[in-house]
């Protein structure tokens, strides 16, 4: 999955600090005492490890175990992971709780994150390691390695929302709805030491949208909500691209229950997301049950069900209503964005 990134000042890459003017950045000990000051850092380690020289890194919310040990990108993760966390909890009406750590690991290099893989994930490790460059979630736990700094963050600020919803929440998503918001976190911009997200400024979501369009190849709202992942793996309709063109619908779709007619969906939207956090939601038990067990597989017939259920509920039942209302919207974030050379950029 092609990802965009976070952008920032190009004075925030410019370290001023020489040889004699602070700790040893080319030690683990130097970039301790570089990294403990600060402001989102409570504690930092050496971490033994057998993937080589690492650092443990503690903040309010995440516990971070890296062997990526450059300082300039280092220092930033601390702060990308909060302001992160604080944007997935403005989701819900009401932030959930959060008493236990999340737990990152992120890897200098894609041997390292291999070889991670390989002595943790068991069965499903070389289902992981079919991933082309990013980062997965098991067992709420996030396994990530450096692939430049930008698309590292945006593969992050994806990950961690299913990271996220796995450790918080007390139903799992239907996929539509689970992708859809982690793409809102795939672009942010550095701003005065945080992080700021920007779903509108995701080119690579909005210019597939717009080349769906152009093409006449939207998926209607009725089949978008029944995809699976699966269906996304093997490429929708006999297109390798599905997965792709998924993506870009699923976060236009969330983009639109929230904004659309001044956010007159984004009480119910919240509603539905709060249900899912706190086991509440108004459906048939029997895919509650299944919704509540992370040891459960999530089937394509669960997938069906759960999405027209909670769609049905909590937006209506008319979907081929909402659906020419959902193409409008697609039609009016794409209007600014320019095609050009197969290169995505916003229109001047």
């Amino acid at each position: 999955m092609g990802l965009v990134g976070c952008s920032q000042p190009s004075s925030s890459f410019q370290s001023t600090i020489s040889p004699d003017a602070g700790p040893n950045l080319n030690t683990t000990t130097g970039l301790i005492d570089y990294l403990q000051v600060e402001p989102t850092v409570r504690h930092v380690a050496s971490w033994d490890n057998p993937y080589g020289q690492g650092l443990v890194i503690e903040t309010r919310h995440y516990r971070v175990y890296t062997t990526l040990l450059e300082p300039l990108m280092l220092r930033q993760v601390p702060s990308f992971l909060e302001s992160a966390f604080r944007a997935y909890q403005r989701q819900l009406p009401e932030p959930v709780s959060s008493s236990e750590p999340l737990v990152v690991y992120l890897f200098d290099s894609r041997t390292a994150w291999e070889a991670y893989t390989r002595d943790t994930a068991g069965e499903n490790a070389e289902i992981y390691l079919q991933i082309q460059a990013g980062a997965y979630v098991a067992d709420g736990v996030c396994a990530a390695y450096n692939i430049g700094r930008r698309q590292t963050f945006s593969v992050l600020g994806h990950e961690g929302w299913h990271q996220f919803t796995q450790q918080y929440f007390t139903y799992r998503l239907p996929s539509w709805l689970d992708e859809g918001i982690a793409t809102l976190f795939e672009t942010c911009r550095y701003e005065r030491g945080q992080f700021v997200f920007q779903p509108t400024s995701n080119m690579l979501r909005l210019g597939t949208l717009k080349l769906q369009l152009l093409e006449g190849e939207l998926i209607s709202l009725n089949e978008l909500l029944v995809l699976n992942p699966g269906q996304l793996l093997s490429g929708y309709n006999v297109d390798p691209h599905g997965a792709t063109a998924f993506y870009s619908q699923v976060y236009a779709l969330v983009r639109f229950l929230r904004e659309d007619g001044y956010g007159m969906r984004l009480r119910a939207y919240r509603a539905m997301l709060h249900g899912a956090a706190h086991g509440d939601w108004p459906i048939e038990d029997r895919l509650l049950d299944v919704a509540a067990d992370r040891q459960a597989v999530l089937t394509v017939g669960w997938n069906i069900q759960t999405s027209q259920a909670l769609f049905g509920y909590y937006f209506g039942k008319d979907l081929d209503a909402m659906n020419a209302e959902y193409q409008a919207f697609c039609r009016k974030i794409t209007y600014p964005i320019q095609l050009k050379a197969m290169h995505i950029i916003p229109a001047n």
